[in-house]
């Protein structure tokens, strides 16, 4: 098992090359290695020590995609395939319905989705349409992201074209630091179910609500297209890469931003906040109530 000091030493020089921010990279470099010098992480291992370097590196650098994060079950300390990564998303997506949990009709002819993964836009487009199709003849729907954990951009835009009328809504860009190029997302032109327009939407948020799902409740909100009803989000908002540090240990580090064109910004590190905080768990019954008054 590598030393602790070579641990670090290894993390902090992905951050250095990879890292969206640069100047933050730097002054989490410093800030880190003068723990280290001083002692601070002597008596750690495991998890702990992730935990303790994670705190001091997001102290630094505010940003919750920054993370050593140790995983129980050895892993090849070889360089991340991308690739291999993508196949098991894509797996972990097939498994999962491609994130769709729950498609329910509550009682005043609202549309309950319940998405729990933001998928890839090929994959998972016909689950999506599939979704949407069932709830398209409701009155109102409740899209609940409170237990959504992530996903990719292209599956987040597919999920947000169903909200507007055609493909002339330019929805996010997202900034690669490696290849000084940025990708813009706008509402796709054709869609495998309808549309749904000219209704409520309500957006259900927690505090689990994370990275993919938090660009879909940002996204509506921001283009005044749906009511966000919950907690604040996570707040995870930069495209990330995965680098093995040791078999235990891998270091993410975000190689993107996120930018929305109205906002000029994101929800990196504050979060998506609602338009109606309430507990997690009233959400869902918040904005059924409130779909139900506005319908009547």
């Amino acid at each position: 098992m590598p030393s602790n000091a070579e641990i670090i030493n290894n993390a902090l020089d992905h951050i250095a090359a990879g890292y969206i921010f640069p100047r933050c990279a730097a002054e989490a470099d410093r800030a880190v290695r003068a723990r280290l010098a001083a002692g601070e992480y002597d008596a750690l291992s495991g998890a702990a020590f992730c935990e303790a370097v994670t705190a001091h590196l997001q102290e630094a650098c505010p940003d919750r995609h920054l993370r050593l994060l140790w995983q129980d079950e050895p892993r090849s300390a070889e360089p991340a395939d991308e690739d291999a990564g993508m196949a098991a998303f894509l797996a972990l997506m097939r498994a999962e319905s491609q994130g769709i949990r729950r498609v329910e009709r509550l009682d005043g002819n609202i549309g309950y989705l319940d998405v729990r993964w933001i998928p890839d836009a090929g994959q998972g487009a016909r689950a999506i349409g599939a979704a949407m199709e069932l709830v398209a003849g409701t009155r109102a729907l409740l899209l609940d992201l409170r237990e959504c954990r992530g996903g990719l951009p292209a599956g987040a835009a597919m999920w947000c074209s169903y909200f507007f009328p055609d493909d002339g809504v330019h929805l996010n860009d997202v900034y690669e630091r490696s290849t000084d190029s940025t990708r813009q997302y706008w509402t796709l032109p054709y869609l495998p179910a309808p549309r749904y327009l000219d209704r409520p939407v309500y957006v259900l948020t927690g505090a689990t609500t994370f990275s993919g799902g938090e660009d879909v409740a940002y996204t509506l909100q921001a283009h005044g297209r749906a009511e966000v009803i919950g907690e604040v989000t996570r707040g995870g908002a930069h495209p990330t890469a995965h680098h093995p540090v040791t078999e235990h240990i891998t270091v993410t580090v975000p190689t993107a931003r996120t930018i929305n064109p109205l906002t000029g910004t994101n929800w990196e590190g504050v979060g998506v906040r609602p338009d109606r905080t309430v507990p997690a768990e009233k959400a869902l019954e918040t904005a059924h109530e409130e779909a139900q008054r506005r319908l009547t």
